[in-house]
């Protein structure tokens, strides 16, 4: 089949034939003949992914959310750049074949295939002339896309096995996995809890992928790249995790014989697709300096401006870059210009070429639909074989700092100051319900006041003097690390995440040090590194922190006497534990009144020391200056400095047990708030999100002082149905505990979706023993 194909001339014989298309198109064009194109491409024809939430989110699992958007009708092809000849390779009518990749020599394809809407993505290799075609992946209720051939044969992959979703709305999320060439002994790699996706070859054997993740960060800007070695180990930032536009670089490829990396700027709310950049990181881990060249220019003037969005002002977009050599790139490329909002319509993808001096050459468009993911059939550059360095078991990894004081974000901390190193897992969200919680974003359920993680503290491990860290930690979580004074207040706090896997020891120059600096040379091992790891004391038991257990007893000791609803004190400043539709009385008052600092979904940008958390906080301040003769234990101003350094969190669970009620935690439904506030004058739709301006006005534990039934006492027949109202949420809380209470539940459906994580994880527990013992162990077949 032909499409309308650009045939690239490589002889003057044939430059005569073409000479009526070079002027029409321009002198441009000309310098594209002087590099020879491999003679075969491969690509897939497919439409354009539909528009949602993210740019991740191209899977539209069965299932999930968004699986009406599958789009079915795709097709692997060849390109013949000499002839313009396609030749198909396999086709999908109710289906779509998706992220191909060659061999290294040039033999076999590697692509994702979900045939039809019932089905999800799986893993296939092929023949490249159609022959012998082999499902590798076969694990039910869960996607396989971005196959990448390593060095040594094994298959690197992105995958949503481990079922969690992002903290920011409702979409399934995925992770790095591994596979050997048969699909035996699948192994997780990755374990951020969000989207890893892309993964390449670097040219030194590492891989290089696409890594969206907030802690305690704004969720739109939070989409970097970042490297792995081949087995999991050392996971690192590459450029672009501190940058507030583009709102994601992702899709990178290493140029042959050097040092550039090719990618994508794009948006957080838009497709993979954005502008090209071409990368020089010795020049900066963030920002435009870094830029060598960008496609299209204008692009340029984006960078670093606006949020998380502003790549979407682009009328043409690019994706699916790939290097042919140091300065001719294959792109797919949108070739209308349509918009409606932000988003292209009508969006059609075409395959070009594009040079180092801005040239671009379209090569072939089909007829129908969108062509993506070019690629050249041929033999290809092998990296060299990183060897596996880790283990395969449940045994814990190491971690170390050098010396905490190395840092580009600690102005006046003077050294010694820093005694601790707190030890944090930020769990992933297993499940999620529809109403929401404004905060950043949308909470589903609503979790925090602005920020979206539950955390669990493991522990905290001493600081030497000369700032050195050296401590045991579990394998396979996602951590971040905090440090402490000698009064364990946080002076600084990391807001990306770290991986160890079992037997890995990783670690640090210094805590947000230059990444680009030489390591200090140093007169003697840091004391840390010459002891013994520290370990963490019971970590396995450590629970999720919660504010209803951890924080409020403390309030109800010292304050509610005076700060209580319908007390003088009270008008200032509720302290009171009563529990209203999303959050209790205090911890609304306490965020409203700004009474502490927290980050929030915080900026992209590294914070800081001191500049937020307890160092930060008017309550801490008050209360440490004395405050009415008030006097807390050590222990209680730990726990309060430990719960604002948390950044403000309140619920341990993102499980629910009202999953259709307001924020997915009130106990009564959207009706009965919606006429509680026509009886009472309040717009309670208003006050399920930070920017709410009311304190609270609800009390379950106490519904006759609630503060929205004040102002109706003598009207009575509106009074006695208000109290009914918030009577009935309170019967139903002693009935059915949420989850800031004692006895709580999960709902009936997100217990079938934590069965399923849990069965997810026995799989991949049998897969990494297979691998200890030496064994194979595969996906089930359906109907084995």
């Amino acid at each position: 089949m032909k499409g309308l194909f650009l045939l690239i001339a490589f002889t003057i014989l044939n430059l005569s034939s073409f000479s009526d298309n070079l002027k029409e198109r321009g002198s441009r064009e000309a310098v594209l003949l002087k590099t020879e194109l491999p003679e075969k491409l491969i690509f897939i024809v497919r439409n354009q992914y539909a528009p949602d939430h993210h740019n991740s989110a191209t899977l539209f699992q069965t299932d999930e959310i968004n699986t009406e958007k599958f789009d079915p009708g795709s097709a692997l092809k060849i390109l013949n750049t000499k002839t313009g000849e396609t030749t198909t390779i396999i086709e999908s009518a109710t289906g779509v074949v998706r992220d191909p990749e060659v061999s290294f020599d040039g033999k076999k394809i590697l692509f994702s295939h979900r045939k039809n809407i019932a089905d999800d993505y799986h893993i296939y290799e092929i023949n490249a002339d159609g022959s012998n075609l082999k499902q590798l992946t076969y694990a039910e209720g869960v996607s396989d896309i971005d196959p990448l051939y390593l060095p040594n044969g094994q298959i690197i992959f992105s995958s949503t096995r481990e079922p969690k979703y992002c903290m920011c709305n409702r979409h399934i999320m995925a992770n790095l996995y591994r596979m050997n060439p048969d699909g035996s002994n699948i192994v997780q790699l990755g374990k951020s809890t969000l989207f890893e996706g892309h993964a390449a070859l670097m040219n030194d054997g590492r891989i290089i992928y696409d890594r969206w993740e907030y802690i305690d960060r704004n969720f739109g800007d939070a989409q970097g790249l970042w490297t792995v070695n081949p087995d999991g180990t050392k996971h690192a930032i590459f450029y672009g995790n501190n940058m507030n536009s583009p709102g994601g670089v992702i899709d990178p490829r290493q140029l042959p014989n050097s040092n550039l990396m090719l990618c994508i700027f794009g948006s957080c709310h838009d497709r993979p697709w954005g502008a090209v950049a071409l990368l020089d990181r010795s020049k900066g881990v963030d920002g435009e300096q870094s830029v060598v060249k960008i496609w299209p220019e204008k692009a340029r003037s984006l960078i670093g401006k606006g949020n998380y969005d502003t790549f979407m002002q682009l009328d043409v977009r690019y994706e699916d870059p790939f290097p042919i050599n140091e300065s001719n790139f294959l792109v797919s490329k949108s070739i209308y210009k349509e918009k409606k909002g932000n988003h292209l319509q009508n969006e059609k993808m075409a395959l070009y070429t594009l040079d180092m001096d801005g040239n671009e050459t379209l090569l072939y468009e089909d007829k129908n639909q969108g062509c993506f993911d070019p690629m050249p059939l041929e033999s290809r550059f092998k990296p060299m074989n990183i060897p596996t360095a880790r283990k395969f078991d449940e045994s814990p990894g190491y971690f170390y700092v050098q010396d905490v004081y190395e840092s580009t974000h600690m102005e006046g901390v003077e050294k010694g100051e820093v005694k601790y190193l707190r030890v944090i897992e930020s769990p992933e969200k297993r499940t999620y319900t529809q109403p929401a919680w404004s905060g950043q974003g949308a909470q589903a359920p609503g979790v925090n006041w602005h920020s979206f993680e539950n955390k669990r503290v493991l522990g905290t491990i001493p600081v030497e003097k000369d700032g050195s860290v050296y401590f045991e930690a579990p394998s396979s979580r996602y951590l971040f690390f905090q440090l402490l004074d000698e009064d364990k207040k946080m002076v600084q706090s990391m807001r990306s995440g770290v991986i160890v896997h079992p037997g890995e020891t990783n670690g640090c120059i210094g805590c947000h040090e230059d990444r680009l600096m030489v390591p200090p040379v140093a007169s003697k091992m840091p004391t840390a590194m010459r002891k013994k790891p520290a370990k963490l004391s019971n970590p396995d038991e450590a629970e999720l922190y919660s504010y209803m257990r951890d924080m409020q007893p403390v309030f109800d000791k010292h304050c509610v006497e005076c700060h209580d609803f319908g007390k003088e004190a009270g008008e200032k400043l509720i302290l009171a534990g009563d529990r209203n539709p999303y959050f209790n009385a205090s911890y609304i008052d306490l965020q409203l009144k700004k009474q502490i600092t927290g980050v929030g979904g915080g900026p992209s940008n590294i914070m800081q020391a001191k500049s937020w958390g307890s160092h930060a906080s008017n309550i801490v301040t008050v209360i440490e200056k004395g405050h009415h003769d008030v006097s807390l234990s050590k222990d209680e101003m730990e726990a309060l400095y430990t719960w604002i350094d948390l950044n403000g969190i309140y619920y341990p669970f993102y499980e629910s047990a009202y999953p259709n009620n307001p924020a997915g935690r009130s106990p009564i439904t959207s009706k009965e708030l919606n006429r509680l506030g026509k009886l009472c004058g309040v717009e309670f739709g208003k006050l399920a999100g930070h920017s709410r301006k009311l304190g609270p006005q609800i009390t379950f534990e106490r519904p006759a002082l609630s503060p929205c039934l004040q102002n109706i006492k003598k009207k009575k027949a509106a009074y006695t149905e208000a109290l009914a109202i918030i009577q009935k949420g309170k019967e139903r809380l002693q009935e059915t505990p949420r989850a800031d209470m004692a006895g709580f539940k999960p709902c009936e459906e997100q217990q079938e979706q934590l069965n399923k994580y849990i069965n997810r994880l026995q799989i991949e527990q049998k897969n990494n023993q297979a691998i200890t013992d030496g064994k194979l162990n595969y996906d089930t077949k359906p109907n084995d």
